[in-house]
């Protein structure tokens, strides 16, 4: 294990209950270092209960109280709303949440004395590029969602902030996949494994040339950690994309991956017109410091298998994240509609 810098032991974490924080935040206590886990926990609490150096903070970072960010030594921002098809439903939202709450709790931690401040954004905002082109941290962006630009406004907004007391490291993160506590499937590798596992039959959308960039969950995560510990004058101010090389696939081969590592035979089945939507990403840049991914593809889908067939994660409303807030906001209506003197039929 690492040793951690003197100076670099109190982490606060925001988003702490999503699919990344539930993966990071056990990372965090193995190294060693003290944990406030802060989210709104719409998904349920997926932490370690009772580990004495973690404290779980039921709070919206819209409304972050800055004594949170007293006597922290660093931030990981992880709070989202996190993926496009969220976005679009609640914008607004969205531009709160993924852009303005941030901005403010980089704010705060700089106020209060916080050395490292670390953003997880997403390649997403690099929108989809030229067939030739790989895209590097200097690249033109092109965000094409809610989403995506609000992590770009994120982005703009925060990295002016580091100076020689205040460290801000940007993370663009590859399309992310792998098991996690706060088990999603609506993310490509992740949905395209429960369909093949479950169905033997794996729609892919025609030609199969089309470049994506992947990431291991576990890996986005060790990501955030080495920024945590690496040379401030090698990261401070500085963007890097989070991902690997091997971890860019063309959606044919990807399939031929999920295909194989699934425990049964899978029939790949071909639909619709040619999706010309396509993009690749470089990694240079982060593995030129030292940090490297570790999982591939299959890992991710075997690791899911596995749990499937044991019976301990399934295909639910709760992983599928649209649904679920979806659901929120009608039983949220529905009680406020019928609740009366505090309860519904006990009062």
């Amino acid at each position: 294990m690492p040793m951690l810098e003197p100076t670099i032991e109190r982490i606060l974490v925001t988003g702490a209950g999503g699919y990344i924080g539930t993966t990071l935040v056990p990372m965090l206590l193995e190294r060693g270092y003290t944990v406030r886990a802060v989210d709104r926990f719409f998904f349920g609490c997926h932490l370690p209960s009772g580990h004495p150096r973690l404290t779980i903070y039921k709070e919206d970072t819209r409304r972050l109280d800055p004594k949170l960010l007293e006597g922290v030594d660093a931030v990981i921002d992880l709070v989202a709303i996190s993926n496009d098809p969220s976005g679009e439903l609640f914008q607004e939202a969205t531009w709160q949440i993924n852009w303005k709450a941030r901005v403010r709790t980089a704010t705060l931690a700089k106020q209060a004395g916080v050395q490292r401040y670390i953003l997880p954004s997403s390649c997403s905002i690099y929108g989809f590029q030229k067939h030739d082109v790989i895209a590097t941290e200097t690249s033109a962006t092109n965000p094409l969602t809610t989403y995506a630009k609000a992590n770009e406004r994120a982005e703009q907004d925060i990295l002016p902030m580091a100076d020689d007391r205040f460290c801000v490291v940007v993370l663009r993160q590859a399309t992310v996949y792998g098991y996690s506590p706060r088990m999603r499937f609506d993310l490509a590798i992740n949905g395209m494994t429960y369909g093949a596992w479950k169905t033997g039959k794996l729609p892919l959308m025609r030609d199969g040339t089309q470049w994506r960039p992947m990431v291991h969950v576990r890996d986005a995560a060790d990501a955030q950690i080495f920024m945590l510990s690496a040379d401030l004058t090698a990261v401070n101010g500085q963007i890097f994309n989070v991902g690997s090389a091997s971890n860019v696939y063309q959606i044919a081969t990807l399939g031929d991956i999920v295909a194989k590592s699934v425990p049964r035979d899978v029939t790949i089945e071909w639909y619709g017109d040619p999706d010309h939507r396509s993009y690749r990403v470089g990694f240079d840049k982060i593995e030129r410091l030292g940090w490297h991914a570790r999982w591939t593809a299959a890992d991710g889908v075997e690791e899911i298998c596995e749990r499937l067939e044991a019976g301990a994660i399934d295909r639910t409303t709760e992983t599928i994240t649209l649904e679920w807030y979806k659901n929120l906001v009608q039983w949220h209506k529905i009680v406020k509609e019928t609740e009366l003197y505090g309860g519904i039929i006990d009062i």
